[in-house]
């Protein structure tokens, strides 16, 4: 699902107002830092402020990518990354789904935001993507409840680059204390946890799709 989006790297990330906002995300980078679970730091445009060493190792063999890196901005990465794919499990409904419900809450919240209406515009630009966000996005909503909006507490599944861990599930954590709210930021850290095995295969065979359409998106009528 993820598409290459082609636009310039996005704008630098505003410098936090003040040396006090400054100096506690600095000192709550230290905090993230110290956690060992991937936990990284957004602000309202999903602008990575700060991560620690978990993250980045999750990561590590995502390959380059001009607006879309993990470490720069986590929603860009979901929906844009070629490789995303490869480390977060179940991509489209854990995943890619999820978070254009987040791009669409984010819009409602600040519709001028330059940012944000850049991610809006890259979405249009390709036909599966923009079917998925208009359309794809309040079937699956439909289907699953709005509760799966909800990024705390959600499970969803990973592929670890070390071989020791492969396949696992997260859970994710979101907090955002006092001081961390009033600059704009939440914090997200990844849980992580032995994968559930899957429930045994069903013998009857699922309905055959059209290949060019995700699974969650009606296929349009001839």
């Amino acid at each position: 699902m993820a598409f290459q989006a082609g636009g310039q790297r996005p704008a630098p990330r505003p410098v936090l107002e003040s040396p006090e906002a400054q100096a506690y995300v600095q000192d709550y980078a230290l905090l993230v830092e110290a956690v060992s679970f991937p936990s990284f730091v957004v602000d309202h445009r999903w602008d990575v402020v700060a991560a620690n060493s978990a993250f980045a190792s999750l990561f590590r063999a995502v390959g380059p990518h001009p607006t879309a890196m993990p470490g720069d901005n986590f929603l860009r990465f979901v929906l844009f990354h070629p490789d995303a794919s490869a480390v977060l499990g179940d991509h489209e409904s854990s995943w890619c789904l999820p978070m254009l419900a987040q791009l669409r809450t984010a819009l409602e919240r600040h519709p001028h935001d330059h940012g944000l209406q850049t991610v809006r515009r890259d979405l249009a630009q390709d036909p599966l993507m923009e079917a998925a966000y208009r359309q794809g996005l309040a079937h699956w909503i439909s289907a699953v409840g709005e509760e799966a909006v909800q990024q705390d507490g959600a499970v969803r599944p990973l592929v670890h680059p070390d071989p020791r861990r492969g396949a696992v599930e997260c859970r994710i954590v979101e907090e955002a204390p006092r001081t961390l709210r009033e600059v704009g930021c939440t914090r997200l850290t990844l849980v992580l946890r032995e994968a559930r095995r899957p429930a045994p295969a069903s013998r009857t065979r699922p309905a055959r799709r059209h290949a060019a359409h995700l699974t969650v998106v009606p296929t349009p009528e001839p």
